[in-house]
C-alpha cells in the first residue's frame, strides 16, 4: 500500500506537534559551535547597514537618523550565509552562525531531549529527508537521492542507509540523544535509521539483503525529467584513490576510479571492493577537516548484511564486525572496519550540485598518519617535514615559526576526536619577598583566580588587586564524554597569561610527542616522563582514546623495507658525525665569518635524496627553498642543527644519514611509486643538500635566554640588587637606565632606598621606562614593596660622560651592560667621569666577558684542545650584539677596572654571573664593584659649582602625590 505525499507532509506535522518539547538550549553560543567544528575557516564580516524612511515627496529618501545597524556574512568552506540586520555586530554574527548552524542541520549537543522524543523526531527527520521538498534543497544527501534515481533497473531511488548516517548531521545528533555510545561508534547510527524507516513502511522499503532505503511513491515524473537532464555527460572522469589493504605485510597502492558524472559513484566504489552495488559499502565519518569529504570506503560484512534482527529493527543496537580489523583504516578514522578500504575524497556538497570530488594520493596517506602526531602537525604547519621539529621551547611569537603550541594541541584533540581541550588559568598575586633571589617568588595569602577557557575563547577575570601578579596554566584533555585523559598543572608561572598557556600546551605536547615517537616505551617508564612534564595520566582513558592502533604511526610493518633503510651506510670521514646519525659530511665554499649561534635565525635552503647505495641514482625526497628557524630550541632535527652551527653564509653542506622513517619519506616525496621501487630493491640512504643563505643576529637578550636560567639579564638584576640591600642605601643612579629594567625591579623588593634617579641618552628609552614607573608609583602606589616610603624617582636625558652636579654623591651608581655601547675611548673616559666627578660610595659596572661567547655561539664549552688554541676560537667569535662598540676579555677588564680605581682612590672587587670564576672562560657577564675609600677631604668634599648638563624627562615626588 502505498500514499500520497500530502499524506507524508500530515505526517510531519503530526510529529512536529507531537513532539512540542521546548529544547534546553546549549551552553554555547552558535558562534562557538560553529568554531568548533571549523576554526579559522569560519569567516565573520560584519558591514554597517543604512536604512532609509520614504518621505511624502515621492521619490526623495532621506537617511534614517536611529541608530546604525549590522548585518554579518558568514562564510564556511561549504556554504555562505547572510543575517538580517541588528543594532549590535555581535548579534549579526551569532544570527549568521545560527542560520549556518540551521542549515548544516547541526543541532547543539546539550539539546535536552529524552530518548523516546529523540526517535520520534528521527522518525520525522527521515520522513522529511524523502519528501520532494527536500530533494530541492542544497542538501547534500540531496545530490546522492538525485544521483539514485538516475540508475537503472531495481537500484534506481535505493538509498545506502551509511549515505543517510553520513550525510546529516541531525540525523547522527538524535541518534547520540537515543544512545551516547553512538559518538564513539557512529556504525550506531545505522540501526536506528533502519528502525526509523520501518516505521514509515507506509511509504517507505528497507531491503533484506542491501542495507538501502527506497520510497515507494515514485518521485512526480516531471522531477525525475528533469533530473535526467541535468545529470552531467556520459564522459569518463578519473579520480585517484588510495586502496589501504587489511593486510598489515601489504603496502597501501593508489587506485583510479574511473566513472561519468551520470554514474553513481558509490556503485564505482562497490565494483572497486568487490561488491555487488553501493548499498553493501560502509562509509566512515569525514577524515581532515570537517568540511573535507575525505572518507573510507569499506565492505559491510556478510554477516551483518544478513542479520535479520539489524533489518528489521528488533533486536539490540550493536554492530558486529567478524573478521581481522584494518588497523590501518581505523587508525585514520578511529573506527572499525574489516577487510580493504578505499580511502577517497568524493561526495556532494552544499556548493555545487554536481559531483565534488580530488585526488587522494599516497604522499597524502602519509601526511594524514603524520598529523595524527603533535610532532607531524607542526611539520606540515612549516612545510618542511623532512628539517622541521616541535621545538622544545616557547620563547615569543615573533620568534616561533609554525602553528603556535595551543593551537596544535586543539588539532590534535580533533584529529583523535576528543573534546577541545580545557585551559585553566590559574592568577597568583604575591609580593617579592626575597632579599637574595628574584625568582624566589613567594605568593602572598591572597588566594588564587582560576579562569576557564575552551574551544578557543578567551575568558578575562577581574584578578584581585595585588602588589603583583603571574599565572599560571593547567590543561586538561577529555574525552567526547568528558572523561580526564591527561592533566597538566605545571608549576611554571609567567606575566602574560598568553604566556602560560602557549607553554603549558607545549609541555603536554612535548611529552605526547614523545609517545608518539617511541611506542614500544614500557607503561611504568610512560609515567615517569610523565611526571617529569608535570602530567598525571588517567591510563584507561589514555589507551581507550589516544593509543588504540597509534602503533600504526610507528610500527608499519614494511619489514623489508625500512630495514633496508636503517643499514648502516657510514663511512669514515675528517667529519664524522655518525653517532649522530650523519656520515660524509662535506662543507665547500670559502668561510665569510657570518656563523649561526646560540638564538640567532638560520636561513637555509636544502633538498633531500633518496640515493641508491653503490649506484649513481638519486631521487629527490623534498626541496625548501627558503627555510628560517631558531637555534637552541630544538626548531629542528638535531642533525641538521649539527651542521649548519658548522657553516657560514655562502657555504654548502652535504652529508648522508640514515635516521629517516617509511611515512616521513613517502609524506614527503612526489612519486611514490618510484620510491616504493627503489626501497624495495636497493640499499638506500639518505642526502641531504643545504646551503647558508643569511643569519639574523639574535637579540643579546634573546641568545643569553635561550642559554641561562633565568636569563642572563635577570642575574645581572639580582646581583645589583643584593648590593644595594646589604649597602643600606638611600640614593640611587643608574648610569645608562634604558628602559628602566633595574629601577622597575627595585620596586619590588624591599630596600632602604628613598631617592632614584636614572640617566641614559635614549629619549625613546626613557620615554618607555616614565611610563612603567609612574604605572607602578603613581597610578598603583601599593605596587612599591620599600620598607621606607621613596620620595623621588627623577630621569635624566644625557650621556653619561657629561658630569651633572644633581648627581654628585649618591650612596650606589649601577652601570649593567652599559660601557661596549660605546666607543672604548668613551667607555674609559666614563670611568674617569664617574670615579673623580660623580663619586658614587659604591659603583657596580657590568660588561660582557668576550671570552664567553665561544660558550654561547657554540652552544658548548671549548674542549681541552680547543682552550689550548683559544686566541684562534676567539678571532672566530663575534660580539654579542651588532649594537657593540667594543668586547673586553677578562684580563682587559681587570686591566681597565684596576687602573680606574688606583687613580681615583677606588678599591675594585671582580666577580660575574652566568658561569663560574673557578671555570673555563670564566663568568659571561664580568662585574667589577668599586668601593671608594674613606679619606679626609671626603668629608667636605663637595661640588658647589652648578653644572647641570642633563635634560629632566620625567620625575615624581612622593610629597605632590
Amino acid at each position: 500500500m502505498t500514499i500520497k505525499i500530502t499524506n507524508v507532509l500530515s505526517f510531519l506535522m503530526e510529529m512536529k506537534e507531537h513532539h512540542s518539547v521546548a529544547p534546553k538550549k546549549s551552553n554555547l553560543t552558535p558562534k562557538a559551535i560553529i568554531h568548533q567544528k571549523f576554526g579559522k575557516t569560519a569567516c565573520y564580516t560584519v558591514e554597517a547597514v543604512k536604512e532609509v524612511s520614504q518621505t511624502e515627496c515621492p521619490g526623495l529618501c532621506i537617511p534614517q537618523t536611529g541608530p546604525c545597524l549590522y548585518r554579518c556574512t558568514l562564510k564556511l568552506p561549504e556554504l555562505m550565509v547572510v543575517s538580517g540586520t541588528f543594532t549590535k555586530k555581535k548579534d549579526a554574527e551569532q544570527s549568521a552562525a545560527e542560520i549556518a548552524l540551521e542549515k548544516l542541520s547541526i543541532i547543539p549537543e546539550t539539546i535536552d531531549l529524552t530518548p523516546q522524543e529523540a526517535q520520534e523526531s528521527l522518525v520525522a527527520r527521515i520522513a522529511y529527508l524523502f519528501s520532494e521538498k527536500f530533494l530541492s534543497t542544497d542538501h547534500p544527501l540531496g545530490g546522492h537521492i538525485r544521483a539514485t534515481l538516475r540508475r537503472k533497473g531495481n537500484h534506481c531511488g535505493s538509498i545506502p542507509v551509511s549515505v543517510i548516517a553520513v550525510s546529516d548531521p541531525k540525523i547522527f545528533s538524535l541518534c547520540k540523544c537515543i544512545n551516547p555510545e553512538v559518538e564513539s561508534n557512529p556504525f550506531l547510527v545505522l540501526p536506528y535509521i533502519v528502525k526509523g524507516a520501518t516505521k514509515l513502511h507506509e511509504f517507505l522499503t528497507t531491503s533484506e539483503q542491501h542495507i538501502w532505503i527506497k520510497k515507494l511513491c515514485p518521485y512526480p515524473q516531471d522531477i525525475i525529467e528533469s533530473l535526467l537532464k541535468e545529470g552531467g555527460s556520459e564522459e569518463c572522469i578519473q579520480v585517484k584513490a588510495i586502496r589501504i589493504p587489511s593486510s598489515m605485510e601489504k603496502c597501501v597502492e593508489a587506485v583510479t576510479l574511473c566513472m561519468s558524472l551520470r554514474e553513481y559513484y558509490l556503485d564505482i566504489i562497490a565494483n572497486e571492493l568487490g561488491l555487488e552495488d553501493g548499498a553493501n559499502v560502509l562509509i566512515s565519518r569525514n577524515i581532515g577537516k570537517a568540511s573535507s569529504e575525505t572518507r573510507l570506503f569499506f565492505a559491510a560484512p556478510q554477516s551483518y548484511l544478513l542479520d535479520r534482527s539489524f533489518i528489521s529493527g528488533n533486536g539490540k543496537e550493536t554492530i558486529r564486525f567478524e573478521g581481522s580489523l584494518n588497523e590501518r583504516a581505523r587508525y585514520l578514522s578511529g573506527q572499525d572496519m574489516v577487510g580493504d578500504a578505499i580511502l577517497a575524497c568524493i561526495g556532494y556538497t552544499r556548493k555545487s550540485r554536481d559531483l565534488f570530488y580530488e585526488d587522494v594520493t599516497v604522499q597524502l596517506y602519509h601526511r594524514m598518519l603524520l598529523g595524527k602526531t603533535p610532532g607531524g602537525i607542526y611539520k606540515l604547519s612549516r612545510e618542511a617535514i623532512l628539517t622541521a621539529e616541535l621545538p622544545s621551547k616557547f620563547t615569543t611569537r615573533v620568534n616561533w615559526r609554525g602553528s603556535l603550541p595551543r593551537d596544535i594541541l586543539s588539532m590534535f584533540c580533533r584529529q583523535h576526536r576528543l573534546s577541545e581541550p580545557v585551559f585553566s588559568i590559574i592568577s597568583h598575586p604575591f609580593k617579592i619577598l626575597t632579599e637574595s633571589s628574584e625568582s624566589s617568588f613567594k605568593a602572598a595569602d591572597l588566594g588564587t583566580d582560576v579562569i576557564e577557557c575552551a574551544n578557543g575563547t578567551s575568558v578575562n577575570a577581574c584578578p584581585k588587586k595585588s602588589n603583583s601578579e603571574m599565572f599560571k596554566c593547567e590543561i586538561k584533555l577529555l574525552s567526547r564524554c568528558k572523561d580526564v585523559i591527561l592533566l597538566c598543572s605545571p608549576e611554571d608561572c609567567y606575566k602574560k597569561q598568553n604566556d602560560a598557556i602557549q607553554n603549558a600546551s607545549l609541555k603536554l605536547l612535548s611529552w605526547l610527542n614523545t609517545y608518539f615517537n617511541s611506542v614500544t616505551i614500557p607503561f611504568d617508564q610512560l609515567y615517569e616522563t610523565a611526571c617529569n612534564f608535570s602530567i598525571h595520566i588517567f591510563s584507561k582513558n589514555l589507551f581507550g582514546e589516544i593509543l588504540i592502533g597509534q602503533s600504526i604511526q610507528n610500527c608499519q610493518i614494511y619489514a623489508m623495507q625500512c630495514n633496508k633503510i636503517l643499514e648502516p651506510m657510514c663511512t669514515t670521514s675528517s667529519h664524522d658525525m655518525s653517532g649522530n646519525g650523519v656520515c660524509n659530511l662535506k662543507i665547500e665554499g670559502p668561510d665569510s665569518g657570518v656563523c649561526p649561534c646560540n638564538g640567532s635565525l638560520p636561513c637555509i635552503n636544502y633538498s633531500v635524496y633518496l640515493v641508491v647505495d653503490g649506484e649513481n641514482n638519486k631521487e629527490v625526497i623534498e626541496v625548501c627553498n627558503e627555510f628560517e628557524f631558531e637555534i637552541g630550541v630544538g626548531a629542528v632535527i638535531s642533525y641538521v642543527e649539527e651542521v649548519v652551527m658548522q657553516m657560514s653564509v655562502g657555504q654548502y653542506a652535504y652529508f648522508k644519514t640514515n635516521l629517516l622513517t617509511f611515512d616521513l619519506i613517502f609524506a614527503s616525496a612526489g612519486d611514490s611509486a618510484k620510491m616504493l621501487s627503489l626501497l624495495s630493491s636497493k640499499a638506500c640512504c639518505v642526502e641531504y643538500e643545504i646551503s647558508l643563505t643569511k643569519v639574523a643576529e639574535p637579540p643579546e637578550e634573546r641568545m643569553e635566554q635561550a642559554f641561562f636560567s633565568p636569563p642572563l639579564s635577570k642575574q645581572r638584576v639580582e646581583f645589583a640588587v643584593q648590593h644595594i640591600l646589604e649597602s643600606h642605601a638611600t640614593t640611587l643612579v643608574d648610569f645608562g637606565c634604558g628602559s628602566g629594567s633595574l629601577l622597575e625591579a627595585l620596586l619590588n623588593y624591599t630596600t632602604s632606598l628613598e631617592k632614584i634617579a636614572g640617566v641614559d641618552i635614549s629619549q625613546k628609552g626613557l620615554t618607555r621606562a616614565a611610563k612603567v614607573l609612574n604605572s607602578k608609583l603613581d597610578a598603583n602606589p601599593d605596587a612599591v614593596v620599600t620598607s621606607k616610603p621613596i620620595k623621588s624617582v627623577i630621569l635624566y636625558e644625557g650621556s653619561i660622560t657629561n658630569f651633572d652636579s644633581r648627581l654628585h654623591g649618591f650612596d650606589i651608581g649601577t652601570c649593567l651592560e652599559v660601557i661596549e655601547h660605546m666607543d672604548e675611548d668613551q667607555a674609559c673616559l666614563f670611568g674617569d667621569v664617574a670615579l673623580s666627578c660623580f663619586r658614587p660610595r659604591i659603583l657596580i659596572v657590568s660588561t660582557p666577558n668576550f671570552e664567553y661567547n665561544v660558550v654561547l655561539q657554540r652552544s658548548k664549552p671549548p674542549t681541552q684542545e680547543e682552550e689550548l688554541d683559544g686566541q684562534n676560537l676567539l678571532q672566530s667569535c663575534k660580539f654579542r650584539n651588532n649594537d657593540h662598540k667594543f668586547e673586553w676579555t677578562r684580563e682587559q677588564f681587570i686591566q681597565w677596572a684596576s687602573d680606574v680605581a688606583a687613580r681615583h682612590n677606588y678599591n675594585v672587587e671582580f666577580s660575574g654571573v652566568g658561569g663560574s670564576a673557578d671555570a673555563e672562560p670564566g663568568f659571561a657577564s664580568q662585574i667589577a664593584v668599586f668601593k671608594r675609600e674613606w679619606s679626609h677631604e671626603d668629608d667636605g668634599q663637595k661640588h658647589t659649582d652648578i653644572e647641570n648638563h642633563y635634560n629632566v624627562i620625567w620625575e615624581w615626588n612622593s610629597k605632590s602625590k
